[in-house]
């Protein structure tokens, strides 16, 4: 991306290097054919970095990195903008009648993980292999029609058709739960209504399946204790990116800066 098709980011009469607005060009997203889109959101980001490291080094700040993962640490501009916002950003609690009025105000968003009992017929291809996969595709889509042509029958079909090892047990999976299969079976799963049988195949990276849905339980809601901490937590976090976002604007508003178009946070 040409550096002079776009003007120079200036924070409070610091010029940011085009590479440092580059860099960050990487981690957004414009229509295609119109990379200036991402280009002003990374300008726009990589100005409120600067206000706030600005501000950092202005209060006297030393950056002391923290472990954000195992042998992982912060840079030292990651560390300043914390310190900063630690320093500037003050949030109080929710009191418990708080926390419990927002319990109320929809209990049922907070339940149990559901739990599925599944079984499936497994039509497996080599990776790579185009010609395997529509074999196993209208492999798929012939057991699929079977199977809602004869629902009872689909124990014999997983056993003498599917290429998983569940086929020994008529294509049971057991009892599964989120996080217990991979990201695409779950997502149909949660789709599937307790006895019914997928309408068409459903493609993982283990292959081809038709899936049915043996038994669904949703998960029961759980009572405002169990909750409780979960639910204040998440309203402190709230209160204090909302908080954030306040401080960010007021230096905006006081800042002079030019290549951005900075609206409020």
């Amino acid at each position: 991306m040409p550096a002079a098709l776009f003007p120079d980011l200036v924070v409070n009469g610091e010029t940011v290097p085009h590479t440092a607005v580059a860099a960050e060009a990487q981690n957004h997203s414009g229509p295609k054919g119109k990379p200036g889109i991402a280009w002003r959101k990374a300008a726009n980001a990589v100005a409120i970095r600067t206000l706030l490291l600005q501000e950092a080094r202005k209060c006297g700040l030393t950056p002391e990195p923290a472990e954000v993962g195992p042998g992982r640490f912060e840079t030292d501009e990651e560390a300043l903008i914390r310190g900063l916002l630690e320093q500037e950003i003050d949030v109080t609690a929710p009191t418990e009648e708080e926390v419990r009025a927002e319990w109320a105000r929809g209990p049922e968003r907070f339940r149990a993980p559901p739990l599925w009992e599944v079984s499936h017929i497994l039509c497996a291809f080599d990776p790579g292999d185009e010609t395997a996969k529509e074999a196993a595709r209208a492999r798929a889509e012939e057991l699929c029609r079977r199977a809602h042509a004869t629902p009872e029958d689909f124990p014999r079909l997983a056993s003498e058709h599917s290429d998983c090892g569940s086929k020994s047990a008529g294509g049971a999976l057991g009892q599964l739960g989120p996080g217990s299969t991979v990201p695409e079976f779950e997502a149909h799963l949660r789709e599937l209504a307790e006895g019914e049988i997928s309408n068409e195949p459903l493609l993982t990276r283990y292959g081809w399946h038709v899936v049915r849905m043996d038994a669904a339980a949703p998960g029961d809601v759980l009572p405002f204790d169990t909750v409780r901490d979960k639910i204040a937590e998440a309203m402190e976090k709230a209160r204090w990116a909302s908080e954030a976002g306040k401080y960010v604007n007021r230096l905006v508003e006081a800042a002079e800066i030019s290549g951005a178009d900075l609206g409020p946070v």
